[in-house]
């Protein structure tokens, strides 16, 4: 029965995402891409003078904090796992069809962290906001506000955060091979303690946590990466080849159009780099600063940092003698995690398939931090009853260690379902507000041009609903 169910729930997914969500996106990421004139290039200067501006506010989450928490959603187990089945499954093209909507979906990311922050809210722990917020305040729209922040913590709080859990203890079955069973009921509850401990606390010390661990590990994977690229230098011309042959193969693509190198290039990178998806902007929102777009250009830039971790990822794969010789099998008997670990194994020895344990761990609880904190952002846009917040924060530590011990095939399909419903709303909204985005970019400018550091007004701007900023 539930095998039926998940292959009708798959059939759903498969047509929402090839057909109609991923074409969506690319026009949502192209529009804002023209309309900003390529605000993600052209701003991406002023990241680094920006991630180190002060706090007025030293309880407030700060610009970098925030990216961390967003990169900390962005950059998670499917970083390394699901590039790993891109570049297996659809071809090693996959991997540039992920760089061609980063740069596109820069753009979208930009435009929707924007807008959180123009109308974000503040409570005794901070700043709050993202696409439910500015629904209702930008919009005048409750209803499909507070159905964004329902859908939203279904896909976060529990359908993602789940398959976190699943595959990070998943990645510990090669050191348990006779009692996993016993060894995963031990991890889901180490794990589960850890996410009690985290999820129980305020959103400053989720911050400090992604800010410490997001940029240390992801620094070591690309460095591990690095080097394999240049232990197989000579492999260099071949990969390139490849990755431009396969591509551009448009016989091959149009043979097979659903499942070819484009449709999963384009479906992993936007999945991976979630803009436009209206998950970000939730992190966004908390940051304290002066201008709304500040926040939205270093938003910008974490869809860059995705990138360069996924790319990563391809090319652990792409350079690795595993994934040489599959080439040519119709049966990939490598995929996903193990084909990662197997190429670590080849490049780093046992040493190599430790890092990947650790790094998917880390990386696992990284996301559980900006999954959960998303979804508590949207809580309290549905309520502020300290026992209902309470019970949903002690139901999400709950839903980390069934994730741990199930292969909730069905719950991931409804989870992909309402994360479709979730980008849908939100690129209506995001384009509905694009004259109030644009205005605000264009404050912006023209105050970089008389050389101040811009702080925003809305009332002058005529920008209504955004309390914070007046």
């Amino acid at each position: 029965m539930l095998e039926q169910i998940h292959l009708i729930l798959d059939n759903i997914n498969g047509y929402l995402y090839t057909y109609f969500l991923v074409f969506a996106l690319i026009i949502v990421g192209l529009y804002f891409s023209f309309k900003t004139n390529f605000v993600q290039f052209r701003l991406m200067k002023d990241v680094f003078k920006l991630l180190k501006e002060k706090q007025d506010n030293k309880e407030d989450v700060s610009s970098f904090e925030a990216l961390m928490i967003s990169t900390a959603s962005r950059v998670g187990i499917g970083n390394i796992a699901g590039i790993s089945t891109a570049v297996v499954m659809g071809g090693a093209g996959a991997l540039f069809w992920m760089w061609v909507m980063a740069f596109i979906g820069g753009a979208s990311a930009f435009a929707e962290s924007t807008l959180a922050q123009i109308y974000k809210s503040r409570d005794e722990s901070g700043f709050r906001g993202g696409p439910a917020y500015f629904i209702e305040k930008g919009l005048g729209n409750k209803f499909f506000g507070k159905v964004f922040s329902i859908i939203l913590i279904i896909t976060y709080a529990y359908g993602f955060n789940g398959l976190q859990s699943h595959t990070m203890t998943s990645a510990f079955e090669i050191y348990f091979p006779e009692n996993f069973s016993t060894a995963s009921i031990a991890i889901g509850i180490t794990l589960s303690a850890i996410a009690m401990i985290l999820f129980f606390s305020n959103s400053k010390s989720l911050g400090k946590v992604s800010s410490i661990i997001v940029p240390i590990m992801a620094f070591i994977y690309i460095i591990l990466s690095v080097i394999a690229i240049v232990i197989n230098y000579d492999l260099i011309p071949t990969v390139v080849k490849m990755i431009f042959a396969s591509a551009f193969d448009f016989q091959a693509i149009f043979g097979g159009f659903a499942g070819s190198v484009i449709v999963i290039g384009i479906k992993r990178g936007l999945f991976s780099n979630e803009a436009g998806m209206g998950s970000a902007p939730n992190a966004a929102a908390a940051a304290n600063t002066s201008h709304p777009v500040k926040q939205g250009i270093i938003q910008s830039f974490s869809v860059f940092i995705d990138l360069i971790i996924c790319t990563c990822s391809g090319f652990l794969v792409l350079f690795s003698t595993g994934y040489l010789e599959q080439l040519n099998k119709a049966e990939k008997t490598l995929n996903a995690l193990p084909m990662v670990q197997n190429s670590m194994i080849e490049y780093y020895g046992s040493y190599g398939l430790h890092f990947v344990t650790f790094a998917v761990m880390l990386f696992a609880v990284t996301s559980l931090i900006g999954n959960f904190y998303y979804a508590s952002a949207n809580i309290k846009n549905l309520t502020n009853n300290k026992i209902i917040d309470n019970v949903f924060k002690l139901s999400a530590v709950v839903m980390v260690f069934i994730g741990s011990q199930l292969n909730l095939k069905v719950a991931w399909d409804l989870a992909d379902i309402t994360m479709a419903a979730m980008a849908s709303i939100n690129i209506i909204a995001i384009l509905l507000l694009s004259p109030v985005l644009i205005k605000c970019l264009k404050d912006y400018d023209e105050q970089k041009k008389k050389g101040l550091d811009p702080v925003f007004s809305a009332k002058k701007l005529g920008i209504k609903n955004a309390e914070c900023w007046d």
